[in-house]
């Protein structure tokens, strides 16, 4: 791989405080801190799924609640993966992954167009997952979508539990992710008949 496809970026506001570093050619290295358990855990299981190094130190108002770390979080994740894609040659551009949790299935499809959709075709049955906001699940794959620029769509085929259901889109959406990246050797130039994305 000639080129560094890594990024690093900073966030200071009045809620949080995040440093992130995202290389997307890694080897599932995670080094996360965001304060919030069940949130580290997800991005934990992004980054092996992805096969990503994410490095992660969030300080986020949690005495208020989880909204602002989980956010800007993504909001920052999203701002990395963009960076890091660069101009887009060669790449994939698209990624999709159905993946089975125990007894939920859960669809990720995505598409690094330059363009920003989201669409959450999915309910998470309990308003918590342990002390963690269920529909912060929400808020930070919109987060993500938004700032990276590219098509998400989440889609639960069936499933009963809050937790599978969450880890389910984490790990989907990292190999879709992971798909989605990678260089393809036929590919000449930008996977776009505009010749741009």
């Amino acid at each position: 791989m000639s080129q560094d496809r890594t990024a690093t970026i900073k966030r200071t506001t009045g809620e949080t405080q995040i440093e992130l570093t995202l290389n997307l050619d890694g080897t599932g290295q995670a080094n996360i801190d965001t304060g919030v358990g069940f949130f580290n855990h997800m991005l934990e299981l992004f980054t092996k799924h992805g096969q990503f190094d994410l490095t992660v130190k969030t300080v986020g108002d949690t005495d208020v609640d989880d909204h602002h770390t989980v956010e800007d979080t993504g909001i920052c994740l999203g701002q990395a993966l963009r960076e890091a894609v660069g101009d887009k040659c060669g790449i994939v551009r698209y990624g999709s992954m159905t993946l089975p949790m125990d007894e939920t299935l859960v669809t990720s499809a995505l598409d690094l167009s330059g363009r920003f959709w989201f669409i959450d075709a999915y309910e998470i049955p309990t308003e918590k997952i342990g002390t963690f906001d269920s529909q912060l699940v929400e808020v930070f794959w919109q987060a993500v979508a938004a700032n990276a620029l590219m098509n998400l769509h989440l889609v639960l085929h069936h499933g009963k539990n809050s937790h599978h259901i969450a880890e389910g889109f984490f790990k989907a959406t990292a190999r879709a992710l992971r798909a989605a990246i990678t260089i393809d050797p036929r590919q000449q130039g930008v996977p776009s008949s505009k010749g741009v994305l």
